[in-house]
């Protein structure tokens, strides 16, 4: 298939830090409301768009709208701020970058921190630390109170290239699981089971928006969509790349908060394999996804697995993902929800 770019450049380039997923949200109502029975969203912000199928068994899928960012904590006199988190980073990715706080109005900023010319040897060979660094909004204290207070949320800045064959932007992760989650239902007719797609929040915070929405829901099944590291480049031994870019799509095995149930990991394989869709297994010893949330917050829990995106330099600003690995992760879904029905899902 063929990629929306100019949907997925909009999607990825949105800002939409932990709780502050509304930019995103409207995007999707935008896009879903017309694709399927009923949309509803609850008291997190987790939008659920239910597709009805012929039988009243569930599906859950869960696609996370937060990204990493940031939260002002502080305002000192000359206008510098200080910030928190909202998510995992390397704080050497933070050097050198735009940023845009989202207070009053959007307004601009750059990380900064010591120069190096004035460094002493020992800062010079010391790790950077969050705590090294401020945002500039080339503004003195008056002028940024206006637009600016502590609570506001902060995300990262850069646009969606295209290079080679691949897409590059920050916040692949998760907005490619959106985007697919979106063009899955546009090509969703006659499925056998309902589908309930969950859009979900605050995944970079603790997988909070997942569980929420599985525990209402109570799905027999359940699939996320997240992107996965991709560890194939120049320095990596083979069993530190989890993943290749161009390799196919990922059917997970396991992450940090999850081991995934055989049963869906052997039907992901079977439909993977029938459908004649690229794919490669996931093993993440580190980090969860939403998997873990829609497995295990239902009342009975639910058969659950993931389909992963392979993506290299996660968490930064260049994240980039292989166009055939998006599309085939489009593919790989849209048979698993239109032959669930097939599988033998008994325990053996």
């Amino acid at each position: 298939m063929s990629l929306n770019i100019k949907l997925l450049k909009e999607i990825c380039e949105v800002a939409g830090a932990p709780s502050h997923e509304g930019r995103v949200r409207d995007i999707v109502l935008r896009e879903v409301t017309s694709l399927v029975d009923e949309v509803t969203i609850d008291n997190m912000g987790n939008v659920t768009a239910l597709k009805k199928g012929a039988a009243p068994k569930k599906v859950m899928i869960a696609a996370h709208m937060d990204e990493i960012g940031f939260m002002v904590t502080h305002i000192d006199e000359n206008g510098f701020l200080r910030f928190h988190t909202l998510g995992g980073f390397d704080p050497k990715t933070l050097t050198a970058q735009r940023v845009i706080v989202h207070g009053r109005k959007d307004v601009i900023g750059v990380m900064g921190s010591k120069p190096i010319h004035i460094m002493s040897p020992e800062e010079k060979a010391k790790a950077a630390s969050i705590s090294d660094y401020f945002i500039d909004l080339g503004m003195g204290f008056e002028e940024v109170s206006k637009w600016v207070g502590i609570g506001d949320p902060i995300t990262r800045e850069r646009e969606l290239i295209e290079m080679g064959n691949c897409v590059n932007c920050k916040s692949l992760d998760n907005r490619l699981s959106v985007f697919i989650l979106i063009e899955t239902l546009r090509r969703l007719k006659n499925h056998p089971y309902d589908v309930y797609a969950v859009f979900t929040v605050q995944e970079e915070v603790g997988l909070r928006g997942a569980g929420v929405a599985a525990h209402h829901i109570e799905p027999d099944f359940g699939f996320a969509l997240d992107v996965t590291i991709a560890f194939d480049v120049p320095g990596a031994k083979p069993h530190e790349m989890v993943t290749k870019l161009g390799g196919g799509t990922a059917i997970k095995i396991m992450d940090a908060a999850t081991i995934c149930d055989p049963r869906m990991v052997q039907f992901m394989k079977n439909t993977a394999n029938k459908h004649k869709i690229k794919w490669q297994p996931e093993i993440l010893t580190a980090g969860g996804t939403d998997t873990a949330g829609l497995q295990r917050n239902g009342k009975f829990g639910s058969i659950a697995g993931a389909i992963s995106i392979p993506t290299r330099h996660i968490h930064q600003v260049i994240e980039m993902a292989d166009k055939s690995d998006i599309s085939g992760s489009v593919d790989l879904l849209f048979h698993c929800i239109n032959e669930i029905d097939t599988h033998n899902w008994k325990h053996s």
